[in-house]
């Protein structure tokens, strides 16, 4: 029997009902007093993803990075909401269950295929740099760049948090239900507890020394002293006020009124390194719709968010570089596959340092990133089997003149990510971020703000020369979250994405890869093990069936480094045989669908 049927066989989904409604919970064994019982779909998705198998359905599919958040997101669309609709939902549970990935405090992007009209948007949620901030915000006063921590906690890091106004964008163009209705359930998880997660447990504990530099964040994060217990059950009023807030006045009351005082209050009197942001920054920002970028990739269009993400850029060369390797008759054994794959992500990451910012203030030369013949020249580079001494950026055509310096970006892996389909064809892909684990660790109205400026470059300028992706009044900065829908012949093939800092790239790219080159189902492509080279290192998933290729890639001149992938892929394919949801095994996420 599919899953879908055993799901069914246990709670009733597909009637008619409220977007709310709570589907029925049961104790699985191994639960016992102090936690919270997960539903009878939830264990059946958990079994599996242990077994290695994709959660198949027919209707609709939601994968996030929390059980409770997937089920509140399945109870929406179940009720006949949207992924619009259901991504709101989600995206307010997994700011209260994983506060160190996402969250209201934090900034998004998102992609959607509209299942009426066959368009794709795109909505950028990105935080923005305060009115007062200066090119030199993270240097110190001779102009070196800060060190990384010195810079990320406190108030210095923190930008105008973009969620908000993009979980409300969404849910204004693609909607059903009724916008209180979707924010009800982590109300009511915050007032009455959830289970802490032993991801959550395990993080908590390794960063306690910076989560008790503010008294709100300890007091939250370390009770009486101590890190958060896992299984311990733990309640955020605060959350849920602020919740109620934006359920009653939607996004003005977010960024007008107590909240948006309590943020300025909580940047601008930080005990360590107070920030810069004011009630001016929250109240002018607005998400922005930027044009998809679609690269052609074997019959295919791949589909992400361009500049200040430069994930779809970057994904999109690298496959481009490879459209005229045959990937498929070399399989992912073959050492030369992934000399091939490493090499144009190489040179991708060469022209992203150089070349991706936010467009609206400087020019980026998407375009030229893009075009067929520059790739098929970058091609050339690495068309002899060699390994490049040192990969640099090329000179792409630009729409006008302009010459930038390579920058210094420390882009962290905290990040979580959303894959949804509905029941009338409406696919979405959205990518969340706080940026550090626990952003700037300080919180506001019960969430935690990010630390997204340190996505800037460090420095301004090289010998003179300024840096596309420095620090500016109103920017946005770079990005690598890259979340992506596949289509062919105008319609989702594929809807993925996944957390890691600028190791987001290769996780996309290479389960892309994995899936249309190799055959693998989505489940076995977001469980594949690693192998990423971004800037001439092979980091390769230690304790995985990759970790054969070490040698191999040693003997091509490679530097080979074993160690942790904690991607968080989430994928849906969508074909004949239906829906079929896939979870990344690194992390604690689940497929629902029916």
């Amino acid at each position: 029997m599919r899953l879908a049927a055993l799901v069914v066989s246990f709670v009733l989904l597909a009637g008619p009902g409220p977007a709310q409604q709570v589907s029925d919970r049961i104790v699985p064994e191994g639960i016992g007093a102090g936690q919270v019982a997960t539903s009878a779909r939830v264990q059946l998705a958990l079994q599996a993803k242990a077994a290695s198998r994709p959660v198949e359905a027919d209707r609709w599919m939601v994968v996030a990075a929390n059980p409770l958040a997937s089920d509140a997101g399945a109870d929406v669309l179940a009720a006949g909401g949207t992924a619009a609709d259901a991504m709101v939902a989600v995206q307010a549970v997994l700011g209260l269950v994983e506060p160190q990935s996402s969250g209201l405090g934090g900034g998004a992007f998102l992609v959607w295929h509209d299942g009426a009209t066959g368009a794709i948007t795109t909505l950028d949620g990105r935080e923005t740099a305060p009115l007062d901030a200066t090119p030199r915000l993270f240097q110190d006063e001779q102009g070196e760049p800060l060190k990384f921590f010195d810079a990320v906690v406190g108030g210095r890091s923190v930008g105008t948090p973009g969620t908000p106004a993009l979980m409300a964008e969404a849910h204004a163009r693609w909607g059903r239900a009724e916008w209180t209705s979707l924010l009800t359930p982590a109300i009511r998880l915050a007032e009455e507890g959830f289970a802490v997660s032993p991801r959550l447990a395990m993080l908590v504990a390794a960063d306690a020394a910076r989560l008790a530099v503010d008294p709100a964040t300890a007091n939250y994060f370390l009770p009486g002293g101590q890190p958060l217990a896992e299984g311990a059950i733990l309640r955020n009023p605060d959350y849920a006020q602020t919740l109620r807030l934006l359920a009653d006045r939607g996004v003005d009351g977010f960024y007008t009124g107590p909240v948006a005082g309590a943020i300025v209050t909580a940047v601008r009197g930080a005990t360590h390194n107070p920030g810069l942001l004011g009630p001016l920054d929250l109240a002018i920002y607005r998400v922005k719709e930027r044009p998809a970028i679609c690269a052609p990739y074997r019959g295919h269009e791949v589909c992400g968010m361009g500049p200040p993400s430069s994930g779809a850029v970057a994904v999109g060369q690298i496959l481009g570089m490879l459209e005229g390797a045959d990937l498929v008759a070399l399989g992912p054994n073959d050492p030369e596959s992934w000399r091939l794959i490493g090499e144009a992500s190489r040179l991708a990451f060469a022209d992203r340092a150089r070349y991706l910012a936010d467009s609206d203030h400087v020019p980026v030369p998407v375009k030229g990133l893009l075009d067929t013949a520059y790739l098929r020249q970058r091609a050339s580079l690495i068309a002899d089997g060699g390994v490049l001494s040192e990969a640099t950026a090329g000179q792409p055509s630009f729409d006008h003149t302009l010459y930038r310096a390579d920058g210094i970006t420390l882009e962290q892996p905290s990040t979580t990510h959303i894959s949804i389909v509905d029941a009338y064809g409406n696919a979405l892909s959205m990518t969340s971020t706080i940026e550090n684990a626990f952003g700037a660790r300080l919180m506001a109205a019960g969430f935690l703000l990010n630390n997204e400026l340190t996505d800037f470059s460090f420095r301004s300028h090289v010998d003179g020369v300024p840096v596309a992706n420095r620090v500016a009044p109103g920017k946005r900065p770079r990005s690598s979250m890259a979340p992506t829908i596949v289509r062919r012949d105008g319609q989702p093939v594929l809807v993925l994405g996944s957390p890691g800092g600028s190791s987001i790239i290769g996780y996309v790219t290479n389960a892309l890869i994995a899936h249309l080159d190799w055959g693998m189902d989505v489940q076995q492509a977001v469980a594949a093990g690693h192998l990423l080279n971004r800037f001439g290192i092979y980091d390769l998933e230690a304790g995985t069936e990759v970790e054969a290729l070490a040698d191999p890639l040693r003997a091509l001149g490679y530097e080979v480094r074993l160690g942790a992938q904690t991607s968080g892929l989430h994928a849906i394919s969508i074909g004949p045989e239906g829906l079929r949801g896939g979870a990344d095994p690194r992390r604690e996420g689940v497929a629902l669908g029916q």
